[in-house]
């Protein structure tokens, strides 16, 4: 499915709406959508508008909620449950979506995950298991677990389903807000950026955003095609994927002209500036399309609405202020 044109992840997206809609819209939220002048967030560009989709407010405080349920709802679940490598965000989604489901759940976690993600699986219900120091060792250990037990793989951002779901999010942008001008969007393994440009083409220009020290797009693009690459900095945890992953991969080389770079010094003082100004509380990873507006590397035009996705709140909150 990863040579599939734009109508049909168009399509598919549907489909997961249709799907969530019909039976688990217990679990799904409509998260809000703020629309403010670009001024509030000192950026100066006349008229212009910044959106900020609260998608950290949705059911296990991020976006993956979308992509793991439709995953569940989408295949037969047998007697071993499902099983998900994660750096938190992921299996805390599927884990949720596990409960409301009924079925077990089983969540490898790099060491890298802090405690926070840690406590919250345990209390959704999950078996978690801890391997290596990073995303890839996590995964490695859940397919090995996989092929064992039989179990419903559920992964992170490389799956049809698990895309598909996260597209229900521009969805839900375009029917609240309408067709925004550009949406500024943070990548890891890329499974949200897939959904958002399958969902928007070229209809808005989706830009991609990422770590310095976590740059797969980036390096993906320099290469030519999907490469490892040595992932540390502040949005490890979430934003810790080695490689960019095929799907994304396939759409964005289609649907997505600009992928920048951050620091890890900007993304901590959009967080910041998140809470202080606005009492969001919100990871790191969410916080990259702000940090893209205050540093200038994105600059948006006269009139432009631009819509910053915040992806996550699955933080300790002690750590934001």
């Amino acid at each position: 499915m990863n040579d599939k044109n734009t109508n049909d992840w168009r399509a598919d997206i549907e489909s997961a709406a249709t799907r969530i809609d019909e039976r688990a819209t217990h679990f799904l939220r409509q998260t809000p959508l703020w629309k403010l002048p670009a001024a509030a967030f000192g950026v100066k560009a006349p008229g212009a508008e910044v959106w900020l989709k609260l998608e950290h407010m949705q059911v296990s405080g991020s976006f993956k909620a979308r992509g793991m349920m439709n995953r569940l709802l989408a295949n037969d679940i047998p007697a071993s449950g499902v099983v998900v490598a994660s750096g938190g965000n992921a299996g805390i989604a599927t884990a949720a979506a596990a409960q409301a489901l009924g079925v077990p759940c089983q969540v490898f976690l790099p060491g890298v995950s802090p405690e926070a993600k840690r406590a919250r699986l345990r209390a959704l219900g999950a078996e978690v298991v801890v391997v290596g120091q990073l995303y890839p060792d996590a995964l490695a250990a859940c397919l090995t677990r996989q092929k064992e037990s039989g179990a419903l793989l559920t992964h992170a951002y490389d799956q049809p389903e698990v895309v598909a779901g996260a597209g229900t999010l521009g969805r839900e942008i375009e029917a609240q807000g309408g067709l925004p001008d550009s949406v500024l969007v943070s990548v890891g393994g890329g499974g949200l950026i897939g959904g958002l440009a399958g969902w928007f083409e070229k209809r808005a220009r989706v830009v991609a955003l990422e770590p310095e020290k976590a740059p797969t797009l980036y390096r993906a693009r320099e290469a030519g095609e999907p490469v490892d690459v040595d992932v540390s900095g502040i949005a490890a945890d979430s934003l810790g994927a080695r490689r960019i992953g095929n799907i994304a991969w396939e759409i964005t080389q289609r649907q997505v002209e600009h992928a920048l770079l951050l620091s890890d010094e900007a993304i901590r003082a959009a967080q910041q500036w998140l809470w202080k100004e606005l009492k969001l509380a919100v990871e790191p990873a969410a916080a990259l399309p702000l940090a893209a507006l205050q540093t200038g590397a994105y600059v948006p035009r006269e009139g432009e609405k631009v819509c910053l996705i915040v992806c996550g709140a699955n933080v300790d909150p002690a750590t934001v202020a």
